[in-house]
């Protein structure tokens, strides 16, 4: 009998956890910066010093953080018998794949890998700083591969296919107002159980849908606890 397959959609509520801070705060600013300023290509055009220097303070903080408990738990639930795991992610952190997951798919990019502005096909790995004047071998200035506002998601459709081969969907730490990812939910199979983990739930869940209303790093193990039974 083939195994079960397990697909967990994760946001910034999972590494909020180990440190990072989640993408917008309550007062709409990321880092003390209006988001559009940092996170958008005529951000990037308008001052592309800035917007590189953010996120040269954002992959060095992460390097300071660990995986934690819901992280560690995930990767630990590959060896359950019976299951396989796919993480899709709209974390730009690496904190999947330190614990140990091996099928993480990032939707909005990581910070550690860079492009150049001209081609977002080839990808580079990035453990340091990027600063202006900073070329890819094309010629053409570096840049983060992030995916910023008004981008394209180019993952979103193997992320798509992935959801629809779920036996279980698992979405931890996001408020799935985000889209295209909160698309997501509707490529589930109609016989896909689901069950999102927030301490913030909504006031009018989704309907068929089930609401654990505790941190990442208690409900996960929780949740996966109950699906090895």
């Amino acid at each position: 009998m083939a195994d079960k397959h397990l697909v967990v959609l994760t946001g910034a509520g999972v590494s909020a956890e180990s440190g990072i801070r989640t993408f917008r705060d309550t007062n709409g600013l990321w880092e003390e910066h209006r988001v559009e300023d940092v996170a958008s290509p005529e951000g990037f055009a308008c001052n592309p010093a800035l917007v590189l220097e953010f996120y040269n303070q954002r992959r060095a903080q992460a390097r300071t953080v660990q995986p934690n408990a819901a992280h560690l738990a995930l990767a630990g639930f590959e060896e359950a018998p019976g299951w396989r795991v796919s993480i899709i992610t709209q974390n730009v952190d690496d904190l999947h794949e330190r614990a140990g997951s091996s099928h993480v798919l990032h939707l909005h990019g990581m910070l550690n890998e860079m492009r150049s502005v001209a081609d977002e096909a080839t990808v580079y790995y990035c453990d340091g700083d990027i600063h202006v004047g900073d070329l890819a071998p094309d010629g053409t200035q570096l840049r983060p591969h992030i995916v910023w506002f008004g981008e394209m998601v180019p993952a979103i459709e193997e992320a798509a296919e992935i959801v629809s081969t779920a036996d279980a969907l698992l979405i931890v730490g996001t408020s799935l107002q985000v889209y295209p990812a909160a698309g997501l939910l509707h490529y589930a199979p109609a016989t896909c159980p689901v069950t999102v983990i927030d301490p913030h739930q909504p006031e009018a869940g989704r309907r068929g849908v089930r609401y654990v209303a505790e941190p990442a790093s208690t409900g996960v193990p929780k949740v996966l606890r109950e699906l090895a039974g």
